[in-house]
This record gives C-alpha cells, structure tokens and sequence, in this order.
C-alpha cells in the first residue's frame, strides 16, 4: 500500500488550492522531485501587492495560465506584465466557463468533468503537447494554474505522474483532494449553482477515473502514446520524466 499523503504537499502561499508536484511516490522506490512544478488555482484571486510578492519571493520564475482568452481578460494575473517573470497564456478550455448558455458548459449539465477531460486531449492535444515543452524546457520553479487548479490544472498534473511513473490510486487521490482544500472557498458558488451544475465545482474521483480509461482504451495506457501523437518525441519525453524524478 501507497504511503502518499497529499497533505504534504500543500504549500502554505496565499493561493488557493497551491500545492507541491513533488513528494507523490513513483516506481522503483523514486519520488516526484520537489522544487521544480507548483500547482493552484488562479493568481488573479491574490488579495495585495504584498501576497503577489509573496508568491513571487518562493521562486516562481515561470507562470502557465490554462483558463480561456475570456476568463484571462475578465480576471486578469498579476504575473502577466510581470518583468521576472516568464508568463505564457494556453488556454485548455473551448469557450468560457463564465457563461452559463456556451457549448461546453451546456454539456457538463448531463455529462461529468471528466467526459470534458477527454475533449481538452481529443481537440487540444496541440497545446498539452505545448504545456509538456514549456515544462520540459523551464529553468526554475514554474506554477501552472486554471480558476480553481482542480480540472484542466488536474489533467496535466495527472499527465506529469502518469509520465513520472505513480500509482494510478495515488493519482485519484491527489485529484479527488482538491475539493476539500477549496470547500470554503467553492462552498457558496455550489450553494448559488443550478442542481445540474453543482457537480462542476466538486472534484468528484468519476472524473479522473474516467480520464485513466480513456488513457486504457485509446492509448494503451500508455500517456506518452498520447504525446506521440501529437507531436512530441519520445526524447523530449524521455527526459521530461528525467525532471520530475528524484
């Protein structure tokens, strides 16, 4: 049995949902490397300048924002104009969660997050692939986020330990914990959400497990195949999993 405690890689930053990549146990006895991915939700919900500054004075050097063009615009990210900061914006999200009547998020009303994983690798590959790079190639610490750093931050973290080598059980965990470090916080926007939205703003273990199957079925359980396929070589992953393994 597993020893992983996400727990441990919480991140005491004034970020909501900010954790550590490294620490999760991988095969052969190895560990996810600490000190090189954090993960949150969005920095646009930093209260001060002083908080900015704090979140800047840990490390970060490198800043990946998932959230679509419109959500960007409306919420804004302090690290955007930031002059030490490498700042890259890859949307992995096909409209805006923001409006409750666009394709996608009429969708997720009778199906689950993790059927709208599947289409972030079915029509986005391009930019995963991009997001695996960027990570591949950054020198020091990078923090790659979403809204809520709970679904599309979940996929590619969820990429990252599939490539390192973790359990798939320990992969569930770390996914499914989400929601209750950021229940405060989510708690009144459920409570305000239609019945059949509700579940949007949970990280129910459905989710990932329905993304892993189609790992299984598509892939051959294989994410690199995955990869592969669009557009990544196997030496670029190769030594992606060289980073993250300690």
């Amino acid at each position: 049995m597993s020893a992983y405690n996400p727990d441990s890689q919480l991140i005491d930053l004034p970020l909501i949902n900010c954790r550590e990549l490294g620490g999760m146990p991988l095969k052969d006895g190895h560990v996810f490397r600490r000190g090189i991915f954090l993960r949150s939700g969005a920095p646009s919900e930093l209260k001060t300048r002083e908080e900015f500054e704090q979140v800047k004075a840990y490390g970060v050097k490198n800043v990946i924002d998932f959230r679509g063009v419109t959500e960007l615009e409306r919420c804004g990210n302090p690290f955007r104009d930031d002059a030490d900061t490498n700042f890259h914006s890859i949307p992995l999200f096909i409209g805006d969660p923001g409006d409750v009547n666009n394709d996608t998020m009429q969708f997720l009303r009778t199906h689950h997050l993790g059927d709208y994983y599947v289409i972030i690798m079915e029509q986005l590959g391009d930019k995963v692939a991009q997001v695996m790079r960027i990570l591949l190639n950054a020198e020091g610490l990078t923090l790659y986020h979403c809204a809520h750093g709970k679904d599309r931050t979940g996929v590619i973290s969820a990429i990252l330990y599939l490539i390192a080598g973790a359990d798939r059980e320990d992969i569930v965990t770390n996914y499914k914990v989400s929601y209750d470090y950021l229940e405060d916080f989510l708690k009144p926007l459920i409570d305000a959400a239609p019945d059949d939205m509700k579940h949007t703003l949970r990280s129910d273990e459905i989710n990932i497990r329905i993304f892993l199957k189609y790992i299984d079925d598509k892939w051959d359980g294989k994410v690199e195949n995955y990869l592969i396929s669009n557009g990544m070589t196997e030496s670029e992953i190769n030594a992606l999993r060289d980073k993250c393994i300690e």
